[in-house]
């Protein structure tokens, strides 16, 4: 008994860091956006560099473990890999352009509720409305959509924090203060397609870790599929631009590194993770990300933080 109550400790411990991460790849894929980067190229270098980075570990670690690669496996992965990092990342981070590092951190919280239906459609959660869990469940998923929506509408008086800046909004800048909101409404439908596409990333990587157990092989396939499938996508959308494919020693090249090495760990967590609890168990935890994203946004962003939301 007490070894599984470490065994679970070390579970939660490993999400909550894998959090953690993904608030400071907001912060920095923030400054890299604002640096002109394209959200399209930024992907494709950060899964070029965790496949470098984790393909020789996945290829010594596991060459006795691993199963026989078939074409169903591999259509089942390259599907997946459709979904994140391809759909979900470039749909996260066109939401993120239209809003905030923190607005975006908080529409994100939808994950849960996504993930729970899904969940539950695909059986991976049984639902009973006789048991207080389950009321419990399906309650928190109507509560964390209605948050976003009202999260996209109401802004609320700002807090006037000194170090933030502060927007000034009055009725003689009507006109600008609604143009924003619909860039905010553009940007939250941006961020719940992405959340859509990672929860049917994490359901199907829970079928596929089934047939294929290997979390290190398929991280790494995971990745190198992304940059192959999210390079096609990159030329066609950037088609004309090459210049968005330079990168030099600076705040870019920090953004693709450090995803890199936050897309290995997350997906290898959210591997075992998802493996041992099931998909919405993972998912739960993405509201710590949100805290600490609302706390750095507001010192290094110099975002204003607002009552309403």
């Amino acid at each position: 008994m007490f070894m599984g109550l470490i065994r679970r400790a070390k579970l939660v411990l490993a999400v909550i860091l894998v959090q953690l991460g993904y608030a400071g790849l907001s912060i920095i894929s923030m400054f890299a956006l604002k640096k002109g980067m394209s959200p399209y190229t930024f992907i494709v270098y950060r899964m070029a560099i965790a496949t470098i980075v984790l393909t020789p570990f996945a290829f010594i670690l596991e060459r006795n473990s691993r199963p026989q690669m078939t074409w169903s496996i591999t259509a089942k992965i390259m599907l997946l890999s459709l979904f994140d990092p391809v759909l979900d990342q470039n749909l996260y981070y066109m939401g993120m352009k239209n809003s905030s590092a923190t607005f975006t951190s908080a529409m994100c919280n939808m994950l849960p509720a996504f993930a729970f239906c899904l969940a539950w459609i695909f059986r991976f959660e049984k639902v009973s409305l006789k048991k207080l869990h389950s009321i419990a469940k399906v309650m928190g998923t109507v509560i964390t959509v209605g948050g976003a929506t009202i999260l996209t509408l109401v802004r609320g008086p700002s807090l006037c924090l000194p170090w933030a800046n502060e927007e000034e909004i009055n009725p003689q800048q009507s006109a600008q203060y609604y143009s924003g909101q619909r860039d905010l409404v553009k940007g939250a439908l941006f961020i719940s397609g992405a959340c859509f596409c990672w929860s049917w990333f994490v359901i199907l990587q829970a079928i596929i870790l089934r047939s294929y157990p290997c979390q290190l092989s398929l991280t790494a396939m995971i990745c190198f599929w992304g940059m192959v499938e999210g390079a096609i996508l990159a030329f066609v959308v950037e088609r004309g631009h090459s210049g968005v494919w330079s990168i030099q020693f600076n705040i870019k090249l920090v953004a693709a590194f450090y995803g890199a090495m936050q897309s290995v760990v997350a997906y290898y967590v959210m591997g075992m993770v998802v493996k041992e609890k099931g998909p919405v168990f993972y998912s739960a935890f993405n509201p710590v990300a949100t805290v600490m994203v609302a706390i750095l946004g507001s010192f290094v962003l110099a975002e204003q933080l607002y009552l309403g939301r």
